[in-house]
């Protein structure tokens, strides 16, 4: 990858841009609406929200007052994981009140963005109908055209497979939480070989990464940031980082990562660095 919009090919053959700004934690308001403004100024043309992000509204107001025509973006949201939208038409009407909160009639990418919820899982066994009749809706909405590419997020290979074990259409994307010290290279894996690509959400350990003294000494050695490097051993990996930002000079910083190159060496040093865990964050009951 050479620059901020050189695409990815997804299984069905629709392109994606390499980075992808993510909105999590970024709240609705003034706040999100220029954070998307300034992506978009500094050359991003993927953008990541979701309904359980709250701030779907701002997104489209971003975009809105950066003057790029919509068919030049590539938008992503997500299904959210709460019991009313699980299931065939939870699914279809969240999915739509997502259409206007964005203010478009189609999204390039929809995901389910939990296989179960992260949180309070009882061990019901009912997750896999409900995930299976979400697919379903997955893929009508797929076939009317109102999306194009359809993936989950935070889907080990057990989740992925209840999904084929009833679909037309396989996922064409995972987006887990990928950083270094958290790689969960088992799902990388599973996914690769199933010919699905792998976004990285939290690409910078959610801002541990920075107190990681390894991490300070490569980013002195290449003369870059810490996110620079972190979002540049993910590339060299083949996934797709969602780096995320409210300051419009880290935004602009982290676009900046197409001028070097992670030595073999050092990246087999960052894959074993430690100590910026993880989010907490799994669907409950499987890990």
């Amino acid at each position: 990858m050479k620059t901020l919009t050189d695409t990815y090919v997804m299984r069905n053959g629709v392109k994606i841009p390499c980075v992808g700004f993510g909105t999590w934690q970024t709240p609705d308001g003034e706040i999100a609406v220029n954070a998307v403004k300034t992506a978009i100024e500094a050359g991003y043309r993927h953008i990541d929200t979701a309904a359980a992000y709250g701030n779907e509204p701002s997104v489209r107001e971003g975009i809105a007052r950066s003057g790029i025509r919509r068919e030049e973006l590539f938008l992503t949201t997500k299904r959210p994981g709460r019991p009313e939208f699980r299931g065939y038409e939870g699914c279809i009407k969240i999915f739509n009140q997502s259409l206007k909160n964005l203010g478009t009639d189609y999204v390039d990418m929809y995901l389910v963005h939990w296989p179960i919820p992260p949180f309070g899982w009882n061990g019901d066994e009912g997750w896999k109908k409900e995930l299976q009749e979400t697919w379903r809706a997955f893929e009508k909405l797929y076939k009317d055209g109102k999306i194009r590419a359809i993936g989950v997020c935070n889907c080990f290979e057990e989740h992925i497979k209840v999904i084929y074990d009833t679909c037309e259409i396989k996922p064409m994307l995972d987006q887990i939480e990928f950083h270094p010290s958290y790689m969960q290279q088992d799902t990388v894996d599973f996914c690769t070989k199933e010919g699905m690509l792998v976004e990285a959400w939290g690409p910078l350990a959610t801002g541990r990464i920075f107190e990681v003294e390894e991490m300070k000494a490569f980013a002195e050695k290449y003369n870059k940031s810490i996110a620079q490097i972190c979002i540049r051993w993910e590339l060299q990996k083949g996934l797709l980082p969602l780096p995320k930002s409210k300051t419009p000079e880290r935004i602009i910083e982290n676009t900046k990562v197409f001028d070097f190159e992670i030595s073999e060496e050092d990246m087999a040093l960052i894959d074993k660095v430690e100590g910026c865990g993880w989010s907490g964050l799994y669907p409950g009951g499987v890990r």
